[in-house]
């Protein structure tokens, strides 16, 4: 929407305010969007104009083939009211709702066609998912290597998803930044390989991103043999020892030995069925292995860190049926067809566990059971009060929120010094906030709306002082907890603070030194809330002075950001963002609360949301949100599905999210229904 909006809202600058007759070429076979169009799109998208790339003179007819993704932004653009610009002729609700009508019958055609989803690439495991699968695989009792990504350190096991309810006290940690969270027990000797980055709003397990260069291979081949190698995998560590590494009591057939072991881990290991040709490759190198003289144990490690740097180990991928289309002009595309049981094991296990299928999800897939609805949907409320769940309360909401930003957020020492304890930062605490809601609401199952207002929250005592003005005082004063910090639950009776948004941890990163950044808080909502990113912004477009900012000088921010929405170019993105960021204006850069700025200047909070929804605050700004709460329910949804198929999403996937609001919305917007009908739908049980 915001994208498509930077490309063309701000040169939709002269539409026509009335009709003009049909043009000949499209009059005997008309759209019945064409009156529309012509009274409020051709005079900049027709006739040879294409502001903005954007040319819609074939939408008047109705035997023209329509780009799918371009119709969707239209739609959005629409929905919204985004479309025409607010200074021109605005269309009757009836004709709006008309052409809005026709142009989703038409996606729904467009959309759903042959190649309707976007293929989800063959990639291998990110980090996060290679340290989970090892330790699975081994059923190993600790961590094969420290990893900062995932972001929050359970102490004292505060993690029962069986139970549905979060305790009302935690303690916990904060990995990214405490070094002394990243001690613990681990596999010595074993370093683990370069963190995988997010992609640009997306997140660090997508295809495109996930590639395996010959120099990373190799990397794999020895982080392999240092896993089996280190002097800490032994029994006191490795949970299958005894019944895969340790030499047996009878050695009268030690191949048929050797093979009755490697069956079930290579089953576990590569996801389902073992050719035999396989079993006898890694039976042999045993084979031979004992033969050169090496122990049992020995030849059993060498074939275990064989098979967790096989290919079939560290890439994740959709099996080929022999039935891709030729390359060639005539050839037909091939329609979606459903993905098999195993492959469907894979996608709820990484999706929900980050991680390989146990052997439950293995063996329902051999026998073909787990795609039949009753039985999946008992494995998915499995897997959801499963303790496993916790890898993915580590990777989703941490890189949906983008907290890991405020690893680089420093707030000026002289004039935000409480932000800095003891060298310690604030930060520590604050990202911890929304991570645990993220967790209560999905334990808990409660409604996604408790995201963006809930009546509680979790605080420590450190972090609600921070608060200054909007803390609770019900925690006591701020005590001197370092590596383990006890946040406990708290209700919330100011509705100014909570929810995702309006934390200490999104203000902080979405600040300077010295001042907020509006635009930057108004993309970030944009991008998360709503899913909807802005374009970047014109490479010759001046940075704002860092230099002069309210507190120093008598203009204020929306004074001081006047100058970027001049631009014509500009315009669009900026009606759109600059909203949702100056809703957020009255917390500072670490915050805090405040009704003016420094030289006494008032914080000018109010804006409008969707050009529907005003408000004077940022209580009335949730409001808004939670008015259009399905359109948060879609976002969120677009957030999960992509994180969960690892890649972009097409229109295809914008007709199924729809769908799969609807569900949501019919069962109270509950979180644990989200991520069933996510699982449910057809983009997550198909493949192109």
């Amino acid at each position: 929407m915001l994208t498509f909006t930077c490309r063309i809202a701000a040169t939709i600058a002269t539409c026509v305010a009335a009709s003009f007759a049909l043009r000949p070429a499209f009059a005997q076979d008309a759209s019945p969007a064409a009156p529309f169009l012509q009274t409020y799109c051709f005079a900049c998208h027709a006739n040879g104009k294409s502001e903005g790339d954007v040319d819609l003179t074939g939408f008047a007819s109705a035997q023209s083939h329509h780009d799918a993704e371009l119709l969707r932004k239209l739609i959005d653009v629409l929905e919204t009211r985004e479309m025409p610009p607010r200074e021109k002729p605005q269309p009757a609700d009836i004709d709006l709702n008309q052409t809005l009508t026709h142009w989703r019958s038409l996606l729904r055609d467009s959309a759903l066609g042959p190649d309707a989803y976007v293929r989800t690439p063959i990639r291998r495991m990110n980090r996060f998912q290679y340290d989970n699968a090892v330790t699975d695989l081994f059923a190993l009792n600790c961590i094969v290597f420290p990893l900062p990504e995932r972001t929050m350190r359970v102490h004292k096991g505060y993690f029962q998803p069986e139970s549905g309810k979060m305790p009302d006290t935690v303690t916990v940690g904060n990995r990214q930044l405490g070094k002394s969270q990243l001690i613990e027990p681990r596999l010595g000797g074993v370093a683990p390989f370069p963190q995988d980055l997010r992609a640009d709003h997306g997140f660090d397990n997508r295809g495109d991103h996930l590639s395996l260069s010959p120099l990373l291979m190799e990397e794999f081949l020895k982080l392999g043999e240092s896993i089996t190698q280190s002097p800490d995998f032994g029994p006191k560590r490795v949970g299958i020892w005894d019944s895969f590494f340790a030499p047996p009591a009878d050695t009268a057939d030690i191949d048929r030995t050797v093979r009755e072991r490697l069956l079930p881990f290579l089953t576990k290991a590569f996801r389902g069925r073992v050719e035999p040709e396989s079993l006898d490759r890694y039976a042999n190198f045993v084979s031979r292995s004992i033969d050169s003289g090496a122990d049992f144990t020995s030849a059993m490690k060498g074939a275990a860190a064989a098979a967790i740097s096989s290919p079939r180990f560290l890439y994740l991928y959709d099996r080929s049926e022999g039935d891709t289309t030729a390359n060639n002009d005539n050839a037909q595309a091939v329609k979606p067809r459903p993905i098999d049981d195993r492959e469907l094991a894979q996608r709820l296990s990484f999706f929900l566990w980050g991680s390989l299928p146990d052997e439950t999800l293995l063996e329902l897939a051999s026998t073909g059971q787990l795609g039949q609805p009753e039985v999946l949907e008992r494995q998915i409320d499995r897997m959801l009060r499963d303790k496993k769940l916790k890898r993915f309360c580590d990777s989703f909401p941490a890189q949906w929120l983008q907290l890991d930003r405020i690893v680089s957020s420093l707030p000026d020492p002289e004039k935000y010094a409480d932000f800095y304890y003891l060298k310690y930062l604030a930060s520590m605490h604050m990202m911890l906030e929304p991570l645990l809601l993220f967790e209560t609401v999905l334990i808990e199952d409660l409604p996604i709306t408790h995201l963006i207002d809930p009546d509680f929250t979790y605080r420590s005592a450190k972090l609600d002082a921070a608060y200054g003005e909007l803390a609770s005082n019900k925690l006591g004063p701020p005590n001197n907890e370092v590596t383990i910090l006890t946040f406990r639950r708290i209700p919330i009776e100011d509705r100014r603070v909570g929810g995702v948004i309006t934390n200490a941890a999104v203000m902080t990163m979405t600040s300077g030194p010295l001042r907020t950044k509006p635009i930057t808080r108004g993309a970030w909502v944009a991008s998360v809330i709503f899913n909807d990113p802005p374009k970047p912004p014109p490479a010759n477009v001046p940075p704002l002075d860092e230099t002069a900012h309210p507190e120093t000088e008598s203009l204020t921010l929306r004074q001081m950001l006047a100058a970027h929405r001049e631009r014509a170019d500009c315009r669009g993105c900026h009606e759109q963002i600059d909203p949702l960021g100056f809703a957020l204006e009255n917390f500072d850069p670490v915050g805090r609360w405040r009704d003016a700025y420094g030289h006494g200047a008032a914080v000018d909070p109010s804006g409008s949301l969707f050009y529907q929804h005003p408000f004077a605050d940022v209580v009335e700004f949730k409001a808004a949100i939670l008015k259009n709460k399905d359109r948060f329910c879609r976002a969120l949804a677009a957030h999960l599905l992509s994180f969960a198929l690892a890649r972009p999403l097409g229109p295809a996937d914008r007709l199924a999210i729809d769908h799969i609001a609807e569900s949501v919305a019919a069962d109270n917007y509950n979180m644990k229904t989200l991520i069933r009908q996510i699982i449910l739908s057809e983009p997550f049980r198909t493949k192109s």
